[in-house]
């Protein structure tokens, strides 16, 4: 049985490194843009991904539910010269670096770590792992 979609990235097999930060607070959307973009100048960088505490555009329980949910954090940023939606009060970013070796792995880590001591000012954790598939898994056959 084979899928019939194909990644969108090759990876060879190969896990790439992640480098997971963790906030000790989370962030308000100008924190999180200053953020981004101090990571953005960084090479090597291959994917950011965010996660934190969502902000939906409707409320969606209680006395107040289906109405606009006017939060002043849910606006569009600007990162690189593009306009994104912020859906998050960010806690968290897992960065994809693309390295060939783990001299070129220390180089990325503290240009990452001076970027986030610039902007992030209650401290994070930085932790260097692999947080996120890298290829199919049994439930990824069978749930096509």
């Amino acid at each position: 049985m084979s899928s019939t979609t194909t990644p969108t990235a090759d990876y060879a097999g190969v896990p790439l490194p992640e480098v997971q930060i963790i906030t000790n607070r989370l962030l308000s959307a100008e924190t999180t843009e200053k953020v981004l973009n101090a990571l953005d100048v960084i090479s090597g960088i291959r994917q950011i991904n965010m996660t934190g505490e969502s902000l939906p555009k409707t409320i969606n329980s209680g006395p107040g539910k289906g109405l606009a949910n006017n939060h002043s954090e849910r606006r569009i940023i600007h990162v690189g010269g593009q306009e994104v939606e912020l859906r998050y009060l960010v806690g968290g970013f897992y960065i994809e670096l693309e390295v060939e070796d783990e001299a070129e792995l220390d180089a990325k880590l503290e240009e990452i770590k001076a970027a986030c001591n610039s902007t992030i000012e209650h401290g994070y954790t930085l932790q260097v792992g692999r947080y996120s598939k890298y290829r199919p898994s049994l439930h990824d056959y069978r749930s096509a």
